[in-house]
């Protein structure tokens, strides 16, 4: 495992129009989001990034949970 101390990633973005991973970082992605974008990689900009971070700051993070048994842990 070459990247055995680097964190998971939280954010996968895959530019290009491509809606697949093949294969990269399979086992670290598990939990991941993923944003794809037709944008192809060198015209990707600020605003591209903009709009993958915002669609991932509205996804709620259950890491294997379910909506309901997050709720229950926050009680």
């Amino acid at each position: 495992m070459q990247l055995s101390g680097i964190p998971d990633p939280d954010l996968l973005i895959r530019t290009g129009g491509e809606q697949r991973v093949s294969n990269f970082l399979l086992w670290n992605l598990a939990y991941s989001e993923l944003w794809f974008c037709d944008t192809l990689w060198p015209d990707f900009r600020d605003k591209d990034l903009d709009l993958a971070v915002e669609y991932f700051a509205q996804r709620q993070r259950r890491y294997g949970h379910t909506g309901e048994q997050l709720e229950v842990a926050k009680c």
